[in-house]
């Protein structure tokens, strides 16, 4: 099993694998490389809910694919865009669309990594942050893009009433987006990285912009970032930059809660990082910071 405590993955001082893994694993179940061998993952009824996989053009020409899952019904419903973990769209990003749909979202999650190869299936690492690195800032962007574009052009949708969550890679990608488009409406950054790391060299900065504490003051909409204590790729230090840099913006409706005991991934119940009682907190959260500006 592979522990993951760092947003891009493991550093090579830290990079084990398992050599045992779960019967019938495929790409259709828990990311390989991340699934701890006792792991008891919520699974989310669909009952109820339309669930879907779709595709629709990049801005680059790629067709890209997405999961979708939606209240059963005509709608229309708000809309909240999920941004991965490295590891795509698996079933624990899948059923987080699910959790969202049972709370009168409808839920699209793009899948940004598929150009070069789906991570999801990987027990390797390192292949896995390969393909991650491939998918720069641009390419991110025009699929976010793309699934605003497609979104709006879905009579079950409200595409005047759209957020965005993203979990560890896709944390960082939230306040990216919240900065980059005024049809987000509201974000949720679950342990995605703000600064870079106090040993990054240039060229791990320059690959890594914007970075989110520079980003503060181009926020189009609130974003809330939840946030583990005892990260160990994301010290305490850069979250209270981002506090810093989000009240000299004076942006009082972007917000940082900091679980004091939480590792990084701790919202992840496949992994031997979760933390039940953080992750259901942080989920509330977000629904209430959701509800208040997507079905008002």
């Amino acid at each position: 099993m592979t522990v993951l405590n760092r947003p891009e993955g493991p550093d090579a001082d830290d990079f084990r694998l398992s050599r045992r893994l779960l019967g019938g694993l495929f790409f259709a179940g828990y990311a390989t490389a991340a699934l701890a061998q006792d792991a008891r993952p919520i699974t989310t009824s669909s009952e109820g809910l339309v669930q879907e996989d779709v595709t629709f053009p990049a801005p680059d020409g790629f067709d890209l694919p997405a999961f979708v899952a939606r209240p059963a019904g005509d709608g229309p419903f708000p809309v909240v865009i999920v941004a991965s973990e490295i590891f795509g769209v698996h079933e624990y990003i899948r059923d987080i669309c699910r959790r969202l749909a049972q709370a009168g979202y409808a839920a699209v999650a793009p899948a940004f990594f598929v150009r070069v190869a789906d991570p999801a299936p990987l027990s390797d690492m390192r292949r896995v942050q390969e393909i991650v690195a491939a998918a720069g800032y641009e390419q991110v962007m025009g699929d976010i893009a793309a699934t605003l574009d497609w979104i709006d052009g879905q009579l079950w949708a409200r595409a005047d009433r759209i957020g965005i969550t993203g979990y560890c890679w896709g944390g960082k990608v939230v306040w990216q987006a919240a900065a980059r488009f005024a049809a987000l409406k509201v974000g949720v950054a679950w342990y995605g990285r703000l600064a870079p790391a106090p040993d990054a060299n240039e060229a791990q900065i320059a690959m890594g912009r914007p970075w989110p504490v520079d980003l503060a003051g181009d926020l189009k909409s609130p974003v809330l970032g939840l946030y583990g204590g005892q990260d160990q790729g994301i010290p305490n230090a850069s979250v209270e930059t981002m506090r810093r840099a989000l009240e000299r913006e004076g942006d009082d409706d972007s917000a940082i809660h900091l679980y004091p005991d939480a590792p990084h991934g701790f919202h992840a119940d496949y992994r031997a990082s979760y933390r039940a009682d953080d992750a259901a907190d942080g989920w509330r959260r977000l629904l209430a910071h959701f509800d208040a500006r997507l079905k008002a």
